[in-house]
């Protein structure tokens, strides 16, 4: 597992923190001047600026759902045996699947609805 902690900022090579600070365009504060500071969301015509976001990722409309399947041992060990991304070919093959039945259901709904429709008799 990748180590996430805080590190040190690391200085620009050649640069001491003096060097930085005397170009730096944010003066240090006072103790008065941190005392009076405020949260952005009581001063409303600041906070009204600020970008709203909300938590985590953005929101993808066709966004995958996540299931428990259960399947048969071989069928995954089939899967998996194709390399990295069986998750994608296996999605991929249920997509192909469907679509082809779902062929077939319109097919065999046109045969029964002209079945079923009285055929048309000449006086």
């Amino acid at each position: 597992m990748n180590n996430t902690s805080h590190k040190p900022e690391q200085l620009g090579p050649g640069y001491s923190q003096e060097d930085w600070d005397e170009v730096s365009d944010n003066p240090k504060l006072t103790a008065e001047e941190l005392a009076a500071l405020r949260p952005a969301h009581e001063v409303p015509e600041v906070y009204d600026l600020l970008p709203r976001r909300g938590r985590g990722r953005p929101k993808v409309p066709d966004a995958k759902v996540n299931i428990t399947l259960r399947i048969a041992p071989d069928l995954l060990d089939a899967y998996k045996a194709t390399g990295e991304g069986w998750q994608v070919r296996m999605q991929e093959d249920l997509r192909a699947s469907m679509d082809r039945r779902l062929e077939v259901a319109v097919k065999r709904s046109k045969h029964v609805a002209s079945l079923s429709r009285p055929s048309k008799q000449t006086a």
